[in-house]
């Protein structure tokens, strides 16, 4: 069970991973887009250098080709490094790009996944995660849990190295019904995160155990002054 930050905001990384334990961050270029005019590779390094070696980063090609596509995975290598998973959508060109950047042992994310055909291809063509886009999937009445749980199967069944890497959310609900659906990490919004933990009935449990406390031993006396 992994959980990932879907994000290029460096002040949200770097204040969030210290209280989330993310395996990685992911990007693409909406999210890039969100930041402004990026010096991007310089950006992309900026995350590198917060998260660790110990985490990965997910870049995505920005291009329609198969071709141009591979020249982008290629060059995201060379210039971030071989450790870098390589964002490929799944379609035709998206799916030849895969293949071709696999046989150079680059490791690969397939992205925009809402059928269970197009995560079988991108699994059969030996990518690394997979990540089917589970809001999106909900808004065009497509069940988002019974693909997850297809592809869960299909991995275990065949003994497949694949991840599934959900995305797209737009509550914690979601996030919580991709893991119970098989999904090995999910890549959230941090301030989602960060909401799912701000419920009242949760502030009032904090509050009252700290009320509880100085009842009995009075204000401002923690554990560390016994």
């Amino acid at each position: 069970m992994e959980l990932m930050f879907d994000t290029a905001n460096l002040n949200e990384i770097e204040y969030y991973s210290k209280i989330f334990p993310i395996k990685g961050v992911t990007s693409n270029p909406s999210i890039l887009k969100k930041e402004g005019r990026l010096d991007v590779f310089n950006h992309l390094e900026k995350i590198k250098n917060i998260i660790g070696t110990n985490r990965s980063l997910h870049v995505q090609v920005t291009t329609n080709t198969s071709d141009e596509m591979v020249k982008e995975g290629y060059t995201i290598a060379e210039r971030l490094g071989k450790d870098i998973y390589i964002k490929v959508p799944v379609n035709e060109e998206g799916l030849k790009a895969i293949r071709i950047l696999k046989r150079e042992q680059l490791k690969i994310t397939a992205t925009a996944i809402y059928t269970m055909a197009q995560g079988d291809f991108a699994i059969m063509a030996g990518s690394d995660y997979i990540a089917p886009y589970f809001n999106r999937m909900e808004n065009i009445n497509i069940n988002p849990t019974s693909v997850i749980n297809h592809f869960s199967n299909l991995i275990k069944e065949y003994n497949m190295e694949t991840k599934i890497l959900a995305a797209s959310f737009k509550n914690i609900g979601q996030v919580m019904r991709a893991y119970e659906s098989g999904a090995h990490c999910a890549t959230v919004d941090p301030s989602l995160l960060s909401n799912s933990l701000k419920m009242p009935a949760i502030e009032e449990a904090v509050s009252n155990f700290k009320s509880d406390w100085e009842i009995v031993y009075g204000n401002g006396i923690t554990l560390k002054d016994l």
